[in-house]
């Protein structure tokens, strides 16, 4: 069975540790989109892993973890988060591959997202500044550095020196910044090739022979659905495509060999970075206190995430554009003791209502969510195992989830731990 696992929201919804409770039955767990901007926190044998590149299987034995053509690829992150994974002794030896299609990140790629994201004449859109968009924006532009690239390190050595010399007088002409070191950035991704190599690999033909064996695989997906470049509140996105086509894409499976969409949702609603977010709470609506409750602090930037009440809309339009089977709904604990609890039904701009997402984020930013209340409960939810060890209120609440998006929830984290999984 082929599974992709997604966020249904802005990102953040805790789609680290639904796939590593996920990987103890897969045979290969493969990323298909994003770079070290995204990070996936996972508790693992009570210790804390927090993922940027690595697929979140890789805490699992009998994984095989892929890093595919759809992701950008930090070789500094990857070759750190490597070594961290290897030093906690778990051997990566023969179980992860890396797309030879991907395309590298460069350091003139980190510093164009720094100067970019400074303009003060440019939208603020909230990036990490770890170079993300503008590796995305040279492998649209045909001109970006790729994994197979190095096989040739004569060809590569005059292509590094081609484009950092083009980045170079961008730097120095636009931004009045200090231009790069040409030869420092050459030798260092000569460097880069040696220890690559053995995790280099075509990964649609492994997935090919991966699905044709009938192996379980999950195809895991950074930031989330509102992300997405396409489907987003562009501009205020990320540069690649987080929702279900993407995974296709991103890793060269066919789409018909896709057996299963899980989409990942918050039990409230969180995003990171600018951008409009109807069912925000404010620091007098109690948006600090979910922040503290469920400790709402980005994973790679530790930036505070803005938090709101779980937006109903934002799940009917991710169950659409993804084709979701079923929810995996996290955090529900953190709720325990807010009544009554909202949720967001629809939009409203004082002329009309809006049932479905709107397009444009301009128009999404003038509008007002209209929420219908639910009770809330005091009983703390963290060893309950089956849904019938949760409070009533709280059956209810996930009752109301379903029957408003039309999908079931078919998983429930109700802590940080593998063991606090409740599984319909």
């Amino acid at each position: 069975m082929v599974t992709i696992v997604l966020g249904a929201q802005w990102g953040d919804e805790g789609k680290g540790k639904i796939v590593d409770f996920l990987s103890a039955e897969a045979d290969v767990v493969a990323r298909y989109q994003g770079g070290a901007n995204a990070g996936h926190t996972v508790v693992h044998a009570g210790r804390k892993f927090v993922l940027h590149l690595l697929p979140a299987g890789v805490l699992w034995p009998q994984t095989v973890n892929v890093i595919g053509a759809g992701v950008v690829v930090d070789p500094v992150a990857l070759m750190t988060e490597i070594a961290q994974v290897e030093a906690a002794g778990i051997s990566l030896e023969k179980r992860l591959f890396v797309s030879h299609q991907a395309h590298l990140i460069m350091p003139y790629h980190k510093l164009l997202d720094q100067l970019y994201e400074s303009q003060s004449d440019r939208p603020h859109i909230g990036t990490t500044g770890r170079g993300i968009g503008p590796a995305y924006v040279d492998k649209v532009a045909r001109v970006g550095i790729r994994i197979v690239d190095l096989l040739d390190r004569d060809f590569v050595r005059e292509k590094i020196r081609a484009a950092v010399g083009d980045k170079n007088r961008l730097i120095s002409r636009v931004f009045d910044a200090q231009q790069l070191d040409v030869e420092a950035i050459v030798e260092e991704y000569m460097a880069f090739d040696q220890k690559i190599d053995p995790y280099v690999k075509d990964v649609s033909v492994l997935l090919s022979e991966a699905v044709a064996a009938g192996k379980e695989i999950i195809l895991e997906g950074a930031q989330g659905t509102l992300l997405d470049v396409d489907m987003g509140t562009y501009p205020f996105v990320t540069s690649s495509n987080p929702t279900a086509g993407g995974a296709c894409t991103g890793l060269g499976i066919g789409p018909r060999k896709i057996d299963r969409v899980i989409g990942i949702i918050k039990a409230y609603t969180t995003r990171v970075g600018e951008g409009p977010f109807p069912s925000e709470l404010g620091p007098a609506d109690g948006g600090i206190d979910l922040r503290e409750r469920g400790d709402e602090y980005g994973a790679t930037t530790g930036r505070p995430r803005r938090c709101g009440w779980f937006d109903g809309v934002v799940a009917r339009f991710a169950a659409r554009v993804n084709s979701v089977d079923v929810w995996a709904l996290t955090k529900l604990d953190v709720l325990t003791g807010i009544n009554p609890l909202k949720v967001c039904v629809g939009y409203e701009d004082g002329t009309r209502t809006y049932k479905h997402f709107p397009s444009d984020a301009r128009i999404l930013s003038r509008l007002r969510p209209v929420y219908e209340e639910l009770p809330g409960w005091t009983e703390p939810l963290g060893e309950a195992r089956n849904l019938g060890d949760l409070p009533q209120a709280a059956r209810d609440y996930l009752g109301f989830i379903q029957e408003f998006t039309e999908v079931p929830v078919a998983m429930v984290s109700v802590g940080p731990s593998r063991h606090q999984t409740i599984v319909r």
